[in-house]
Formats: structure tokens, C-alpha cells, sequence
């Protein structure tokens, strides 16, 4: 495990410090917003047979993390990095405003290519959001909850998965091979979290306290509370 967490802290930091800032946070954080919005509206238009499932669960989510374009390397040890935001369902039946993380994984084995894809974890319970909300830690095992995943090819495969926390979709283009959600990092972004919102901003307040919000977000929350 030792060498597992020292492969995500290694390879995360190269990877954020190979993407070097060209914009302000602000700035960054209002078009990560966008591609979110694009991303899940994408999602949901997509001619395939999964869609039919993301719509239901969907629906019926605690929570949602939307990760536009998170970036996956390896040979032999492997990395993902990238950056998103978490929405939880509010007592009305809507959704907060969102929330910055960035999902960071390393890992160890047979390994090689390169793949950039869109990513959406539906948070099924009030366990799943909790956990990520209050801890920092390993989806999966660390926060106590369990994953499970729909992708190319498995219509209906979400009936393997009805005991699960989360269930996470992945639609990505290139070549890539090993791997997995479970075991990756949800991380604050305390920088976009602030530079969105103001000072004081946490995810806990943000998706909880309903003391922040921006605008900006509103066509995001709009295409998750549409059918």
C-alpha cells in the first residue's frame, strides 16, 4: 500500500505541475464548470445503451462528481489526475451549487498506454457523499464504500452493481490498459473552492451550508435536474 500511495503522490505532482497555469483559479474554475456542464449534458444524448441507466440513476442520485477530462498514463506504474466538481441533492429535491475536487490514483502492475476520459461517479447514498465530503481518502476501501462500474459493452451490467455506494461511468477515446476508480483519491481544491465562491468556501459549506453560490453554475444544476 506504501508504495501504492508514494506512486499517487509522485506521479499527481508531476502531472499537476506538467499542466502549468495559464489562467487565473477563477478563471480555471468557471471553465471547469462549463465542461462539466457539456460533459453531463453529452452524457445524457449519447446514442448508447448505458444511457438509459445514467438517466435512472441519475435520478435518483445523493451525488455527483463530474470530472470533465481526467488524464490516465502508465507503463508498469500507473497515474490518473484531473480535476472536477461534486454536487449533492438538496432537501427540495435539486442540486447545491458545486464543488471543486481533483481525482488522483496511482498504481502498480501490467501496464501501458495513454487516455484521456470523461468521467461521472453517481453517489448513490448519503454514506457515499458523506465520505467524500468529510474525509480524504481512497474510493473504496479508506472511505468505506463500495464501486462499482458501467462501461462499453455491458448493457444492463449496472444489475451486478445494486449494492454499490457509487457507480462510475467512463466514456474516453485512446488506448489504455489497467486500472481502476477504486482505490483513486478524491481531493479538495481549496484554490478553485475560494476563487469561485470567496474566502471561507469548503466543500462542507458550499454543498450543505448554502452560504455560497455564483451564477455561473446554474446551467450545470439546471441539465442535472432535467429528464
Amino acid at each position: 500500500m506504501k508504495r501504492t500511495l508514494l506512486a499517487l503522490a509522485l506521479l499527481a505532482g508531476l502531472l499537476a505541475a506538467a499542466c502549468s497555469r495559464t489562467s487565473s483559479p477563477a478563471a480555471e474554475a468557471e471553465e471547469l464548470v462549463d465542461k462539466a456542464r457539456w460533459t453531463v449534458d453529452t452524457f445524457k444524448q449519447r446514442q448508447v445503451p448505458q444511457t438509459a441507466v445514467f438517466r435512472d440513476l441519475l435520478a435518483k442520485a445523493q451525488g455527483v462528481v463530474v470530472l470533465p477530462g481526467a488524464y490516465r498514463a502508465g507503463f508498469i506504474l500507473g497515474a490518473e489526475y484531473g480535476s472536477g466538481v461534486m454536487l449533492a441533492r438538496q432537501p427540495s429535491g435539486g442540486w447545491s451549487a458545486p464543488a471543486f475536487y481533483t481525482l488522483g490514483a496511482g498504481s502498480v502492475g501490467l501496464q501501458i498506454g495513454g487516455q484521456v476520459a470523461e468521467t461521472i461517479l453517481i453517489l448513490r447514498t448519503q454514506k457515499a457523499v458523506q465520505a467524500v465530503v468529510k474525509h480524504q481518502g481512497k474510493v473504496g476501501a479508506d472511505l468505506g464504500i463500495t464501486v462499482g462500474t458501467v462501461g462499453g459493452g455491458m448493457e444492463g451490467a449496472v444489475t451486478t452493481n445494486l449494492g454499490a455506494d457509487v457507480v462510475v461511468f467512463s466514456y474516453a477515446a485512446g488506448l489504455y490498459a489497467g486500472g481502476s476508480i477504486e482505490g483513486s483519491v478524491l481531493a479538495r481544491r481549496n484554490d478553485y473552492n475560494e476563487a469561485y465562491y470567496g474566502p471561507g468556501a469548503t466543500p462542507d459549506a458550499i454543498l450543505f451550508g448554502q452560504n455560497f453560490s455564483n451564477p455561473q453554475a446554474d446551467p450545470l444544476r439546471q441539465v442535472l435536474a432535467a429528464p
